[in-house]
């Protein structure tokens, strides 16, 4: 990967600069990135809100599905179609740490499994990502 695709898929903008979502590692093989918890991403009753685990889920997928469109030589980019996502454990501060790893990757779709850690490395989101190749 040139520098220039690493800084692309590393560079957070929009919704991902907003929440502060810090990517860390993203391969066509997955991705690992991590999201200091601040009170602007809770809910009204203090801890993080599902929509936020539902955006790092679908940025987690949507980049390494681009990834792997590039390195695999298909070309392109990818839109989310489906994000279901569980919420298991709550937290109000702290880190979460979120990785990708893909489950099917072919010509037309892609699905990812994305896992959201706190610091001890307990789950408190999982989601299921399926991406559109355009």
């Amino acid at each position: 990967m040139t520098e220039d695709y690493e800084a692309l898929v590393k560079t957070a903008t929009g919704l991902d600069a907003l929440l502060g979502f810090e990517i860390a590692e993203a391969t066509g093989e997955g991705l690992r990135g991590t999201l200091s918890v601040r009170s602007d991403h809770h809910q009204p009753f203090g801890i993080v809100h599902g929509g936020t685990y539902c955006a790092l889920a679908e940025t987690a997928a949507s980049v390494s599905a681009f990834c792997w469109l590039q390195e695999s030589g298909i070309g392109g980019h990818a839109v989310g179609v489906n994000n279901s996502t569980d919420f298991l454990r709550s937290v109000s501060e702290g880190v979460i740490s979120v990785v990708a790893t893909p489950v099917h990757r072919g010509k037309r779709q892609q699905l990812w499994l994305i896992d959201m850690t706190d610091d001890q490395g307990r789950l408190l989101a999982q989601s299921k990502v399926r991406m559109q190749n355009l």
